[in-house]
């Protein structure tokens, strides 16, 4: 790092006391689940939370506070959209999936129950179509030069975005990972909801790559992070929503086809044994003493 990078007034540190309370209230919450809530709901002897529920929590509040705070909040808001680009990339791709994953079943239906209000609108925006479209709609959204702009400049309204984002990350990922088993696909549907998450970004992601000047005048300053000019920083912002969130989704869907074959093979191994069991059964002597002699 050259002395005049260590010397731009984004590397001192600046307190964000929002994340932190944000950060500490998610874990009290889930202190309060696994040892209040939890051992009332669960079967005795049955721990709240399993052990990858409770990796899967660290994980994903990890990724939560990396993303909104020091540095990476303010390099993000003040110096690169290329770092807007990964921070938003982080709140809506990691942080929801990982969180459901750490969301046992039983406290997802204390907090929405059955016969109330929120089940009846949880069953609209979950379905696939209005997950998938809200989201890529908003996403879409935010690139709008008015968006990014004021999102920028006015901090209270940059929150804002972020909430509105993350909500509608949380309800797109439901169909895939949510704790609500009626609401999430089978493995194939799943794969193909992915592949349909991975071709929206590509729009956006060519349209900022492609451009012959920046598009986002709000982030054309000085001092330049890096060294980084405005349209290197701009064509940075789109490879990372076409190739980084691309490559990420189809790791995910990869992942998930040889999960889906191995089962499918696994059962028809299985039906293969049972047919041969039962062929057995079928050709095996009433009685004992019908058996054949082997002498």
């Amino acid at each position: 790092m050259s002395v005049i990078a260590a010397a731009d007034p984004i590397w001192r540190w600046q307190p964000h006391p929002e994340v932190w309370l944000l950060v500490a209230g998610v874990i009290a919450l889930r202190v309060y689940a696994a040892r209040v809530v939890g051992p009332k709901v669960v079967p005795a002897g049955t721990k709240p939370f399993r052990t990858r529920q409770t990796v899967a929590f660290v994980a994903g509040i990890a990724v939560l506070w990396l993303a909104s705070d020091w540095p990476l909040h303010d390099i993000a808001e003040q110096r690169l959209y290329s770092a807007h680009m990964l921070q938003h990339l982080m709140l809506t791709m990691f942080v929801p999936p990982l969180l459901w994953l750490a969301t046992p079943a039983w406290l997802a239906r204390l907090v929405v129950r059955d016969e109330g209000q929120g089940k009846q609108v949880l069953s609209r925006l979950a379905k696939p179509l209005p997950a998938l479209l809200i989201f890529n709609f908003l996403n879409l959204l935010t690139h709008w030069q008015w968006m990014v702009t004021t999102a920028v400049q006015n901090g209270p309204f940059h929150f804002s975005v972020h909430v509105v984002m993350v909500v509608a990350a949380f309800i797109m990922w439901i169909p895939v990972c949510g704790p609500w088993e009626e609401y999430r696909l089978s493995m194939p549907g799943q794969m193909v909801y992915l592949f349909l998450m991975s071709v929206f970004p590509t729009l956006p992601a060519a349209w900022l790559a492609n451009s012959d000047s920046v598009i986002y005048t709000v982030y054309d300053h000085g001092p330049r992070l890096w060294g980084i000019s405005g349209l290197d920083d701009q064509i940075a912002a789109g490879m990372i929503m076409k190739l980084a969130e691309v490559t990420y989704l189809w790791v995910i869907i990869t992942g998930m086809f040889f999960t889906w074959a191995a089962r499918n093979l696994e059962a028809d191994r299985r039906g293969i044994i049972e047919v041969d069991e039962r062929a057995l059964m079928i050709n095996a002597p009433e009685h004992p003493a019908d058996a054949p002699s082997r002498t």
